[in-house]
């Protein structure tokens, strides 16, 4: 069982999901965000961005409730660059401390969606909001403008692109640009547009290319996410 509802700050979703014992696992894909979790087993937790589909449950029942925060968005509430986190799953107290953590991990037992979206509204505000430069970031890679003239279009050198871009999303803009390429090709084909069609409007060589692309991002080809 799987839901979710925007809540707290433009972009971010609150999602949640219960798992039982010996469901398959869920291939969670990579989508540029960071998310703040908590988990019925694992209490509070952090999900970096992912370079590579994610395998999540497989294991004893759970219940998870998560805050998906939008690329870019992640360094701002977390208070770490987004590399740090990339590929990991890290406890809440590693970056914010045993004794803060703990009364937070209290509260959130009780009502865990109101208690993620009130800290990091509250942590986004005192950090001065977002770094807007993310934001152009995303809208120029996701339009499938190139790296150089995302940089361009920044005010960045190439070089200092992706230093920002390592910060706030954990990887380099060429990385960022396949994956949000990869999610909007998945739109499309959800929504009943053929795999082919998909590929020359989003600016892949041919099907093939497609299919390559989100196998290497996915772990399997379109057709199987598409079930």
């Amino acid at each position: 069982m799987y839901r979710e509802r925007p809540a707290g700050f433009a972009g971010a979703v609150l999602w949640t999901s219960a798992t039982t014992a010996g469901a398959a696992p869920t291939r969670v894909l990579p989508d540029g965000c960071l998310d703040l979790l908590w988990s019925s087993r694992c209490g509070l937790t952090v999900a970096g961005p992912d370079r590579t589909a994610h395998l999540s449950g497989g294991g004893p029942p759970e219940r998870w409730v998560g805050l998906r925060l939008p690329p870019g968005i992640g360094p701002a509430v977390l208070g770490v660059p987004a590399v740090e986190l990339r590929d990991r799953r890290v406890p809440l107290a590693e970056l914010w401390g045993d004794r803060d953590v703990a009364r937070l991990a209290e509260r959130a037992e009780a009502a865990p969606a109101d208690v993620l979206t009130e800290v990091a509204v509250r942590r986004l505000r005192a950090a001065g909001g977002p770094d807007p430069i993310g934001a152009r970031v995303v809208a120029a890679l996701a339009a499938g403008a190139s790296v150089t003239a995302t940089a361009a279009g920044t005010g960045l050198d190439p070089r200092a692109l992706h230093r920002r871009c390592q910060h706030l999303f954990g990887y380099g803009p060429k990385t960022l640009a396949r994956i949000l390429r990869m999610g909007r090709a998945l739109a499309l084909a959800r929504a009943g547009t053929p795999l082919a069609e998909v590929a020359a409007r989003c600016g892949y060589a041919d099907q093939a290319h497609l299919t390559r692309d989100v196998r290497d991002l996915a772990g399997v080809p379109p057709t199987a996410l598409l079930r």
